[in-house]
């Protein structure tokens, strides 16, 4: 009699904590604030440091309240409620709200003070606990009740309590969302109609990408064409969103043919897509169908964890012979996953094998099984403060172009995602010259072609100083540009955008390096958009200039393809 396979249940229980959790493993959180508690048990001067503060906290909470409306500033608490943005409405200045407001404040800095590094406490468990904490705090605030809100109460009397009708259906329409899964499409903002508008056409399809060709504008277009590889995390449109702040149709009105990679979006079917997959029915497989020949040159830009797979490419094809590429550009990428930035709280162990469990039984991990790590990265903007417009005010966030793109969401299949975790995340090899791409190690100073990277100042998702990095892992010609903005708004900065600079400096062969302070405090700053500084930079790098012609190949489809449906 034939044998069925028992199923795995302690991996069908950890899939089921993690839709619970979002992902988010509990084992990794009991351990580090085990390991934190035990080190604070055992420092008895920071007890007593802590208790002094707690009981200082309450007499300076009430003093505060008194003497702010007087321009005092007692230990600086006015001017921290102030800047915060949670406090800066005028009735937050009246009692009793200025007091819930303060002590919360004063709680907050000795949650910091308590979750501070100890000796012999693990760096990472000290700042999953600080995290944590800090999570607690913004759930907590008095802002985020209808009874401690000045605000809240205000605009329930003048309507008469018709905002928190009007909340109570939108919290209704967005659970009905969470449990059915279906988005309700903006018909201002829908795919190929009014985002995703530049006119091209798809050239090539198989079962991983579509590659779209957008052509020039103007009568002579530059040599080398460009190939953009965005990461498979994202659609590929957000290059290009609207025809106002498309990257995409700027290059093109610049000269240059563009080619984007689009992604396929994963399913159950497609769970044991590899990394070495991406690589080459991905990015190889466009860039054969760009640059067939040995002689062919062509600008290869990678953002995100598409600027990782070129990297690694780039490397490869260095270290084979393979010269097609001209110039590479990683915008927002890490090549070295040591810096500790905020995303790698949610990489390691415990917490990566609890993702494998859930992907082993989906196939893929979920767009809202990532989000969750990614919203609480900044939960003040992106949780709460919805929640206090939305369900409390009873208001709705007007979409925009880029609030629309983050929530078309896609999956990662389940052997690629784990692969990447560890690979890159948990083990570094990239950096460390042990990130095998065919049957062979790569090395980052193996790449020739000179390199254009971009890092953002308020990148929570790859921290600059961490993408500064690049230059101590390659031997080639190294353009560093920093930019205004965060990890996508940064990228995102077409010319003629509002309060944008940049600092961009060349470090050539053979310079000695330079840390990323130093090298901030010696780079002037530029007013405006990266991109013309980034186009100059490419066009310096494209050769002469050639008259515009028809390029051979037949078209598959207009752009945006299919597979952005997905």
């Amino acid at each position: 009699m034939a044998e069925h396979p028992q199923p795995d249940l302690d991996r069908i229980l950890r899939s089921r904590i993690g839709a619970v959790t979002g992902g988010i493993s509990p084992a990794a959180l009991a351990t580090a604030y085990t390991d934190w508690a035990l080190h604070l048990t055992s420092a008895p001067m920071r007890q007593i440091d802590l208790m002094r503060q707690g009981g200082a906290n309450l007499l300076e909470a009430y003093a505060a309240a008194a003497l702010c409306p007087m321009s005092g500033d007692p230990g600086g608490l006015c001017a921290r409620r102030a800047s915060d943005r949670r406090f800066q409405g005028p009735a937050w200045s009246r009692p009793p709200f200025n007091l819930f407001a303060n002590w919360f404040l004063l709680n907050q800095a000795w949650w910091e003070k308590a979750t501070a590094p100890l000796p012999g406490l693990d760096p990472a468990h000290q700042r999953i606990v600080s995290f944590a904490a800090r999570q607690m705090l913004d759930m907590l605030s008095p802002s985020n009740f209808a009874t401690t809100n000045p605000d809240v109460l205000e605009r329930a009397q003048t309507e008469h309590g018709e905002n928190f009708l009007r909340g109570l259906r939108n919290w209704l329409e967005d659970m009905n969302q969470v449990i059915t899964g279906a988005r309700t499409p903006d018909p201002d903002y829908t795919v190929g109609e009014t985002i995703a508008v530049t006119p091209g056409e798809v050239v090539l399809r198989n079962g991983l990408i579509e590659l779209i060709r957008y052509r020039p504008t103007t009568a002579r277009v530059h040599a080398k064409p460009i190939l953009i590889v965005p990461a498979w995390i994202m659609k590929y449109y957000i290059l290009d969103l609207s025809p106002g702040n498309s990257m995409i149709a700027w290059l093109r009105d610049q000269g240059f043919e563009v080619y984007a990679i689009s992604w396929i979006n994963p399913g159950h079917e497609d769970a044991e897509l590899s990394l070495q997959d991406y690589l080459t029915t991905g990015f190889g497989a466009a860039l054969d169908h760009i640059a067939p020949e040995a002689s062919d040159r062509v600008h290869a830009v990678g953002y995100c964890l598409g600027g990782t797979l070129l990297a690694a490419a780039a490397a490869a094809m260095a270290r084979d012979g393979d010269a097609r590429l001209g110039t590479v550009s990683l915008l927002a990428a890490q090549v070295d996953f040591s810096e500790p930035g905020e995303l790698s709280l949610f990489i390691n162990e415990s917490q990566v094998a609890f993702l494998e469990d859930i992907m082993a039984r989906q196939g893929y991990l979920r767009a809202d099984q990532m989000a969750g790590a990614f919203r609480m990265l900044r939960s003040a903007d992106l949780i709460w403060s919805r929640v206090i417009r939305h369900y409390l005010l009873g208001e709705r966030t007007e979409m925009n172009d880029l609030m629309a793109w983050n929530s078309d969401a896609t999956r990662m299949p389940a052997r690629m995602h784990s692969e990447y975790l560890r690979q890159m995340f948990l083990e570094n090899r990239l950096a460390k010259g042990r990130f095998r791409v065919g049957t062979e190690t790569v090395a980052l100073s193996d790449i020739r072609a000179p390199i254009f990277c971009l890092g953002t100042e308020k990148d929570h998702v790859s921290p600059w100083r961490s993408v500064f990095k690049l230059h101590l892992l390659t031997d080639t010609d190294v353009t560093f540009c920093l930019t205004a903005g965060g990890h996508n708004s940064g990228v995102l900065s077409e010319p003629g955008h509002p309060h944008r600079h940049y600092r961009i400096r060349d470090k050539t062969e053979g310079q000695r390096h330079i840390d990323p302070e130093t090298w901030v405090e010696t780079t002037p700053e530029h007013e405006g958009s990266w991109w013309p500084a980034w186009a100059e930079w490419l066009s310096a790098r494209s050769g002469a200039d050639r008259v515009a012609k028809e390029r051979r190949g037949r078209s598959l489809g207009a752009a945006p393809g299919s597979y952005v449906f997905g």
